[in-house]
């Protein structure tokens, strides 16, 4: 039971990290048909349709009128339609579509991977919105069906996020909802660098997948990035990618571990070999969080800094 626990926190958690870590940083265009825009006023902060969209595969897609019926089929993609002011036009989500609450109450479509092409279709939606986990034999079925799809996706930064949110605002005519959650994420950013500027550095290692294979942030990741920006070392930084050893993190022997509060982890941990021993586990500094808000891409990843941030250092967030 330990194990399968363990497995299914690191097949969650390394699927939404690892496979987005292979994507490149790609332009998505958003432009006013041009015939249209010579005969219309345009507003700051309104989205004048038609308007042709180069999304994140370099694919072209056309948006008549502003879309009313959404689907989305990623959790960050759900995370910011809520956000934005959205939501109202979300009728289709994944099964890891959990965030906010009232996500759950939208009708299931399947996994990310493996959406339900026939209930899709079913919702007949104006507009399906997918990121990185988009397979694209799914988007051809998709598109053969007549159904417009847009992949978004950007550089795995803090910019990268704001572009992706930003991207969405105009596709569904939230602009102003948009640019009120980038610069909502700009400040607790900026708070965040403002308190452990100048601060000591305690060496903070976090947990992806531990037991018989060891996962966690290297220094290229965007985790790996965050837990710099959040005054802290990582104790990671000597490889790339994901992977790790139990060899390297018992001589590191870090000062801080972070886990997920899910799946007992934090419990599991501490009575795991290699890991019980470590000065973190022993000195009670084995931190819990919850890890979609560093997992997912989206408008709560500011969130997961400042969380960070505070379990480095606490005295400069009381």
């Amino acid at each position: 039971m330990k194990f399968a626990k363990k497995l299914l926190w690191a097949v969650t958690a390394i699927s939404l990290m690892i496979a987005s870590a292979g994507c490149t940083s790609k332009t998505v265009d958003v432009k006013p048909n041009e015939a249209a825009g010579a005969a219309q006023t345009v507003e700051k902060n309104v989205t004048q349709y038609p308007i042709t969209i180069k999304d994140s595969n370099n694919d072209e897609v056309t948006i008549d009128k502003e879309p009313l019926k959404v689907i989305s089929i990623a959790p960050n993609i759900t995370e910011t339609i809520f956000a934005v002011g959205a939501g109202s036009k979300l009728i289709g989500r994944t099964d890891f579509c959990d965030y906010p609450e009232e996500a759950k109450k939208v009708q299931g479509i399947g996994s990310l991977t493996n959406p339900n092409i026939e209930k899709i279709t079913e919702l007949k939606p104006d507009l399906v919105i997918a990121s990185t986990h988009f397979k694209p034999e799914v988007e051809k079925k998709l598109k053969d069906l007549g159904i417009k799809v847009i992949v978004l996706y950007s550089e795995e930064t803090f910019d990268g996020v704001y572009k992706t949110i930003g991207d969405i605002g105009k596709v569904l005519n939230v602009q102003k909802g948009s640019e009120k959650v980038i610069t909502d994420m700009e400040a607790k950013v900026q708070l965040v660098q403002d308190k452990v500027k100048g601060l000591n550095k305690p060496s903070l290692y976090y947990v992806v997948s531990y037991g018989k294979s060891q996962f966690t942030a290297g220094k290229d990741t965007y985790i790996g990035k965050i837990i710099e920006m959040a005054g802290a070392k990582n104790a990671a930084d000597d490889v790339t990618g994901w992977s790790y050893s139990l060899e390297k993190l018992v001589e590191k022997n870090p000062d801080i571990l972070v886990c997920t509060k899910f799946f007992d982890t934090k419990k599991g941990i501490q009575a795991e070999n290699g890991y019980k021993d470590l000065k973190a586990v022993k000195e009670n500094k084995l931190y819990e969080i919850d890890n979609n808000i560093l997992d997912r891409q989206g408008p709560r990843l500011a969130d997961g800094l400042y969380e960070l941030a505070k379990i480095a250092h606490p005295e400069a967030f009381k």
